[in-house]
């Protein structure tokens, strides 16, 4: 099960950004995962539940966007869709081909509650003495 590390990474870099940015809290992380990373939703949401408590992410919501696998042939260059077994040209039948989606693996976007607690109250400037 490597989406508790893959979670573990997505919470770190979330964390960090939140709090660079002042906030307080995170209420949702938005990722997309590409079919072909072998990465199993189930998993991810299991690992996030898991490793939220007590950080700046609990109760957070985690919304995972799949993104299909994508190719394009080298021989005729048509772009195609498939699986992660059959992968051959549909227009030619050549095996010879470029990935253009599939294993993206990428935070999307942090949902935050900003900072509203009040701003720390300082000390008035001491007054100048009258000592003369």
């Amino acid at each position: 099960m490597h989406e508790m590390g893959i979670v573990s990474s997505i919470l770190t870099s979330a964390e960090e950004a939140a709090t660079r940015e002042g906030a307080t809290r995170i209420t949702e992380i938005r990722i997309t995962v590409g079919e072909l990373t072998e990465i199993v939703d189930f998993a991810l949401q299991f690992a996030f539940e898991a490793l939220t408590p007590g950080t700046i992410a609990e109760g957070a919501t985690l919304t995972v966007t799949r993104l299909g696998a994508k190719s394009r042939c080298l021989e005729c260059q048509t772009e195609y869709e498939h699986d992660r077994f059959e992968m051959l040209c549909p227009e030619c039948g050549s095996f010879a081909c470029e990935l253009l989606s599939g294993k993206e693996l990428e935070i999307n976007s942090i949902e935050v509650d900003p900072d509203t607690s009040p701003a720390p109250v300082s000390d008035p400037p001491a007054e100048p003495s009258q000592q003369g």
